[in-house]
Order: C-alpha cells, then structure tokens, then sequence
C-alpha cells in the first residue's frame, strides 16, 4: 500500500518537473533564422610571424585585444586570435555588428600605432570580408589584397 501511494504520488511529481525544465529549455534555446541576412560583417586575417611565440602573444593580451576591448561603442561582436605555434601562423577572427562599425573603426585604426605594431609583427597571408561593405571602404582595404564574400543564405 505504501508503495503504491508513493507511487501515485511520485509519478505526478516527476512528471510535472520535466515538463516546467523542459519549457524552461525552451525559454533558454537561441533564436536562429533560415536565409535571413544579420547584417554582419566577419574579417577574417591570416597571418604569418617570425618573432617569438611570447612576443606574438604579450602583444596579443596585453596590446591588440585589451585596445579593442577598451572601445566604447565599437560595434565589435567578436575578436579573437587563434595560433598554430608549430608552423608561426595565427588567425584573427573579428566579427562586427554591422558595416558601418567595421568601417568606423577601420578608419581609425588604419594607419594608427597599434596598426603600424601589428604590421612590424605580422605578415597578412590572407585577408577575407564576409558581408556587404562599401566601395569606398573596400578600396581603403586594397593594399592588403582582400577578398570579399557577399551573404548568401544559411543560419544565424
């Protein structure tokens, strides 16, 4: 008898609970669209370096990232460096919330001391910008050889 009442007691409760965490899972999951341009423009840098790995790295977290981070109103998404130390190569991923935020801040940051730095550190093997820029901008991005992808369709 006492098994049964805890039963009946117990199966209700649990099932009760699963369904508040399973609406609770669904109140958490992140909202994507199919074929719906964001209106982000990801940069994606290749680089080559022949300095240390602990020189590349000081500049890495104690100059380049903090400077950014530090921007008021940047529009910045996403910075992120990712090295390959076996072969003296890194990735830098920037990802802006628009156009216009990449294009301000590369205005600014073409031609600055953190600029002339990361020059004298790396050498750009690739440069790819994913996303509509403007034809004004994209002649300023010339000189380091870019590529440019224009939004097709997927998930986001």
């Amino acid at each position: 008898m006492k098994k049964l009442l805890f039963i009946l007691l117990f199966v209700p409760l649990f099932m009760i609970s699963c369904s508040e965490s399973l609406e609770k899972s669904k109140s958490i999951e992140i909202k994507k669209s199919l074929n719906q341009n964001n209106n982000q423009v990801s940069v994606i840098v290749n680089v080559s370096y022949t300095e240390s790995v602990d020189v590349i790295k000081k500049f890495i977290k104690e100059e380049h990232a903090p400077l950014f981070y530090n921007l008021e109103d940047s529009g910045i998404v996403r910075f992120e460096w990712f090295l390959n130390e076996k072969e003296n190569t890194a990735t830098l991923v920037e990802v802006f919330k628009n156009s216009n935020a990449f294009e301000e801040l590369g205005s600014k940051v073409i031609g600055s001391p953190i600029n002339l730095r990361f020059n004298e550190l790396f050498k750009i093997e690739n440069l790819t910008v994913l996303g509509e820029i403007g034809d004004k901008f994209k002649n300023k991005l010339q000189p380091m050889g870019p590529t440019f992808k224009s939004y097709v369709g997927g998930i986001n």
